[in-house]
């Protein structure tokens, strides 16, 4: 095996590894539930 084509495989496997990873991680985040805004007062507490 020449080196070329070991280099392809050990970056091909980091790249799978990686969108698992990454689908993983939006699996968990979107499984909190639904995004709530903070309310405005505690965003701008010295507005007048």
């Amino acid at each position: 095996m020449n080196q070329g084509k070991l280099v392809a495989i050990i970056t091909g496997a980091i790249s799978i590894l990686l969108a698992v990873a990454y689908l993983i991680l939006v699996l968990l985040l979107d499984s909190r539930g639904e995004m709530i805004p903070a309310p405005i007062s505690t965003l701008f507490p010295l507005v007048f």
